[in-house]
């Protein structure tokens, strides 16, 4: 399945048919509590990571969460 995350086009394949949110980030790397996702220009609120289906061609934007004083 192609994605393009951050600009970045990305082939991944999954080991069943459906590409969860949740595990396409997994795959990618990401830590869950550090992140906010975008799919497709709309925000995707992390409690519906495990049921969102990503389909080939979709845009992922993700932003890290950066703490600082």
């Amino acid at each position: 399945m192609k994605i393009k995350v951050n600009g970045e086009q990305k082939d991944l394949a999954f080991k069943s048919e459906e590409a969860l949110l949740s595990s396409t980030l997994e795959i990618l790397g990401y830590k869950p509590n550090t992140i906010v996702v975008e799919v497709n220009n709309l925000i995707i609120n992390s409690k519906k990571w495990d049921n969102k289906i990503l389909k080939d061609g979709d845009i992922l934007e993700i932003v890290s969460i950066v703490g600082g004083g």
